[in-house]
């Protein structure tokens, strides 16, 4: 049985200060793409939070097989990603950007697996989850959180693209020439 909302109140604490420690470096500079995913992921801990005593409540429902693809997307996705950045992206410390989390200080262009066809995989795979937890049921609350968080991981990956243009130059140029942002030769 779940537990009133009230009772996850301490986890959201602890979840929002691990999340602001990991954005410790970002939040001191405004316009890097971490401050702004920052907040997205604070819009996604919400929507968590609202939707914890509803969760799954109808799993034959369209909206929950809808989550079910959108949470599984979300999963695979930055795990992938992850260690597509860890082995072809070299991290290494000659990006010295205290805005970056240790992985994303990549030395070397990573255009493999997804990278092939999006430039953010681990935000599309958040914009995924943000969507499957709103599917757990439609509130006015939710409906804000998940277009917040939404509009906030646009403009992180927007800042990102200014980030790596300055460290890759006209490499990434043409990289983003032949990717999409979020949707494989759509978005």
């Amino acid at each position: 049985m779940l537990l009133p909302l009230a009772a996850y109140g301490p986890t959201f604490v602890v979840v929002s200060s691990v999340l602001l420690y990991i954005s410790r470096g970002a939040m001191t500079r405004p316009r890097s793409h971490g401050f702004y995913r920052f907040f997205a992921w604070e819009c996604i801990l919400g929507l968590i939070w609202i939707n914890l005593p509803v969760w799954g409540a109808d799993p034959r429902a369209l909206p929950q097989r809808v989550a079910m693809v959108l949470f599984m997307t979300s999963i695979w996705l930055p795990l992938h990603a992850f260690r597509l950045l860890r082995r072809d992206g070299h991290p290494g410390e000659a990006r010295q950007d205290e805005a970056l989390i240790g992985f994303e200080k990549t030395t070397t262009l990573v255009t493999a697996g997804a990278f092939r066809y999006i430039r953010h995989p681990m935000y599309t795979a958040l914009i995924c989850l943000a969507w499957g937890i709103f599917l757990q049921q439609f509130t006015w609350l939710g409906l804000a959180l998940v277009v917040a968080a939404t509009v906030l991981l646009f403009v992180t990956a927007l800042r990102e693209e200014q980030e790596c243009l300055a460290h890759f130059g006209q490499a990434y140029q043409d990289y983003m020439r032949r990717t999409r942002r979020f949707v494989p030769f759509l978005l």
